[in-house]
């Protein structure tokens, strides 16, 4: 059984940070995406990163605010969010691909194969 396990939602003022954890039960490669779904809206892609924490892509309405990256000690994956806005309220889900692991990484949710339950993300405006 994979598991796959976000920490570290929560509420926050507009404007303030937060750092989301991910963490699998996974020891074969993979890449890991976060994705995240706000109420009455479809499941967008957040950012993803490679097995080797090297490559990320970021979708262009997080760039410049948020940062994905890898402990590869930890086999952890983080999401650092900055400077967030009210529309950012979501919930956040990271997402493992063990089919897509090379460059360019995968953006599509139908690409990734282990999903984690969720971490609530709301921002006060």
């Amino acid at each position: 059984q994979v598991t796959v396990v976000e920490s570290g939602g929560g509420l926050v003022q507009a404007g303030g940070s937060l750092r989301l954890s991910c963490t699998t039960s996974l020891r074969t490669r993979y890449t890991m995406g976060w994705f995240r779904q706000a109420p009455g809206k479809e499941r967008e892609v957040v950012a993803a990163v490679s097995w080797s924490g090297i490559s990320t892509r970021h979708a262009d309405s997080v760039k410049g605010r948020f940062t994905i990256s890898k402990d590869n000690a930890k086999n952890t994956v983080y999401l650092q969010m900055n400077s967030l806005k009210a529309e950012d309220t979501a919930v956040y889900c990271c997402a493992a691909s063990i089919r897509r692991i090379a460059t360019p990484l995968p953006l599509a949710k139908n690409e990734y194969d282990y999903w984690g339950q969720g971490t609530q993300v709301t921002v006060s405006s």
